[in-house]
């Protein structure tokens, strides 16, 4: 399993790139994953159904299953919020993982910039970013591609990403 992180300020377009490069990976005969952080509280529940039921009554977890998929909802209480290297242990193995998000983290990352979010770069203070996907016009020593550039990005991804064992040993300050 490769790992490599989508990084950048809220509105420069990251779900967007995803929606569009994901289709691009899978052509290829790719297995891709993604891990979303999300700033705020979510649920993927809606209130009164059987498994939010569960979880109001005091269920760590529920694993809802159907034909189609299934999902496992932690609940997490009064636990603190996972870090990364926890949560890409829980995933099945892929060919890429794409993690969006988690910019604090320590993972190889692309960071996605848009000049009309009127944003300083990521990139050069957080040195896990390893390439750039941008519409400014900029010089940088990084792998580089312009937003509406899908091939590209893709062919950058795969080039960027990083083994599961060390992206793990990144995130768990052993390296």
């Amino acid at each position: 399993m490769q790992i490599i992180g989508l990084a950048g300020w809220s509105g420069a377009g990251k779900t967007t790139l995803l929606a569009r490069v994901i289709p691009e990976l899978v052509a290829q005969s790719l297995k891709v994953s993604t891990v979303k952080h999300a700033h705020h509280a979510f649920d993927v529940d809606r209130p009164g159904k059987d498994s939010w039921r569960h979880r109001q009554a005091g269920a760590s977890e529920v694993l809802i299953a159907s034909s189609k998929r299934f999902a496992l909802m932690h609940e997490l209480r009064d636990e603190d919020e996972p870090k990364l290297a926890q949560l890409l242990a829980r995933l099945s193995p892929v060919d890429l993982v794409i993690v969006e998000g988690f910019k604090s983290e320590r993972h190889a990352k692309i960071e996605v910039h848009r000049t009309a979010n009127e944003k300083p770069f990521l990139y050069p203070d957080d040195p896990q970013i390893a390439g750039l996907v941008t519409d400014a016009a900029c010089n940088v020593d990084l792998p580089r591609a312009q937003l509406d550039d899908i091939p590209a990005i893709a062919i950058m991804m795969l080039a960027l990403a990083i083994p599961l064992a060390d992206a793990l040993r990144r995130l768990t300050g052993e390296v």
